[in-house]
């Protein structure tokens, strides 16, 4: 965990616009790859990740797929009515509105309330002193100047981002218990939140209302619809019927990999092959995948994709998913979309395994 005294060098702030919010804020962004907290925060995060992963999986969404499974048997279960209103809502400035000596302390509280007395060996008291030296040893330049951090942590640390999903994990206490009680869903990814509910909306603001109070520095902003965009999917209540579709942002360009870069012929495979699968797994009905599937043509020819090249691995992904037959055939055949779709949905994403892979080791050499 040694920062190396040659290569070591403080971090350096720069700003990346939303372009996909109005007025098109900035997030602080930190170059942290050889700055001295850089071992430290990693070695933390390695070892403290897998805990959360394992002991939060009930209210975490891992992304839009893990999220379309999870609503799927909130809708076997009958409790998707033609009333149920769905919510999101995000936290600003997560990262950076932690106050650190707090987060120090929910960090510790988290261990023990899971029966953590050690860490890979590493009493509690240690985790938190290096804890402690990732969020307030933070050194940084920003235009010649040097600054120190004393709110938050930094964006580009990942142990932050594990610290920040054990702090809201604290403050989303009473949130998740009112939706248990009444059994709606409630999920996170990192500070964005997907709720249902099927009380009065004026409730569900009246509860958020007050949810904007619990902390001085967590603030929401909610929206509440029968059709609202979380993560990449588009979710709608159509008269107590799910539905879902891929989500492309308004300000997003049609841009892939193009045909001519320099890029293995692979590459140019698993874009066609993975926004595919994409389609299928998130539009809930034929029609949505068809016009998806429209979508993802026109966005592979704008890149300089030969239209032969398309139709051949086209097939040869239905292929490995149904049978030797041609593609044309299939996208009449509304039975076997939906038998692809279930298949595809059962298959863990590359990040739903790797996280599964986090949580396993979340006991490994711990006590």
């Amino acid at each position: 965990m040694m920062p190396d005294g040659i290569k070591c060098e403080l971090a350096h702030l720069y700003f990346n616009p939303k372009t996909h919010k109005d007025d098109i804020p900035v997030r602080p962004i930190e170059n942290t790859i050889m700055a001295p907290i850089t071992n430290i925060s990693n070695f933390l995060d390695e070892i403290i990740r897998p805990i959360f992963d394992n002991k939060c999986s009930t209210t975490s969404t891992i992304d839009g797929a893990s999220l379309i499974k999870k609503l799927k048997q909130y809708v076997e279960r009958g409790l998707l009515k033609p009333t149920t209103l769905f919510c999101t809502f995000d936290i600003r400035n997560l990262y950076t509105m932690l106050l650190q000596e707090e987060a120090l302390n929910i960090l510790v509280e988290f261990l023990h309330v899971h029966g953590y007395k050690k860490v890979k060996g590493i009493p509690l008291d240690a985790i938190r002193k290096l804890a402690s030296i990732v969020l307030k040893e933070n050194v940084f330049i920003y235009e010649k100047k040097i600054y120190k951090q004393v709110l938050g942590g930094t964006i580009s640390s990942s142990f932050t981002l594990t610290l920040a999903n054990i702090f809201i994990w604290k403050w989303q206490k009473e949130l998740v218990h009112r939706q248990d009680m009444t059994t709606e869903f409630y999920g996170r990814y990192i500070d964005d939140i997907f709720m249902t509910w099927n009380k009065l909306e004026k409730a569900l603001k009246d509860l958020l209302d007050e949810a904007n109070t619990w902390h001085p520095n967590i603030k929401l902003e909610y929206k509440i619809s029968k059709r609202l965009p979380f993560l990449d999917v588009v979710l709608r209540n159509d008269a107590g019927i799910l539905s879902t579709s891929l989500y492309h942002k308004p300000t997003a360009q049609p841009y892939v990999v193009p045909f001519i870069s320099d890029h293995p012929r692979h590459t140019f495979v698993n874009v066609i092959h993975t926004s595919l699968a994409h389609a299928i797994t998130y539009s809930s009905t034929f029609d949505i995948f068809n016009n998806e599937r429209c979508h993802i043509k026109l966005t592979l020819l704008l890149n300089g994709y030969p239209s032969s090249f398309i139709e051949k691995q086209c097939r040869k992904f239905f292929d490995d998913y149904i049978s030797p037959t041609s593609f044309l055939p299939f996208i009449d055949n509304e039975k076997t979309f939906f038998l692809m779709r279930n298949k595809l949905l059962e298959q863990p994403t590359d990040l739903q395994s790797q996280v599964a892979l986090s949580a396993a080791q979340a006991n490994i050499h711990n006590e």
